[in-house]
């Protein structure tokens, strides 16, 4: 599996922002979210962990990149989760290619975070 790279391209698009809060460390909500995202070993995605950071990027295909960070706070944790377009050339294409994963990724968030919850609290 390739590491994903830590910055974003030059040439990007935000396309959704989310941010939650969850009250626990930020070190147990850093290892629960790679747990539920690490792609495994054999996958095709890019994936970057970098737990001083508490920064996981996956990016896959030719113009998906998905940003989480966890940062602290004196009740627990902020989440952040930042969705982007990274396509080098066909951003409209890119936007109707992931229409789907761009569609469900509100009701995505919220689930995760639900299950984050669920966990930690």
């Amino acid at each position: 599996m390739p590491e994903a790279p830590r910055q974003r391209p030059a040439k990007h698009t935000v396309l959704h922002t989310f941010a939650a809060h969850i009250r626990a460390r930020p070190q147990a909500v850093f290892e629960a979210l790679d747990a539920r995202l690490y792609p495994g070993d054999g996958a095709s995605s890019a994936y970057l962990a970098d737990a001083s950071a508490f920064l996981i990027v996956t990016q896959g295909g030719w113009w998906y990149r998905a940003e989480y960070r966890v940062v602290p706070d004196e009740r627990g944790s902020n989440l952040e989760h930042v969705v982007v377009n990274v396509a080098q050339r066909g951003e409209k294409a890119a936007l109707a290619a992931g229409r789907r994963v761009i569609a469900d990724a509100p009701l995505a968030f919220h689930d995760l975070v639900k299950g984050l919850r669920g966990e930690l609290e």
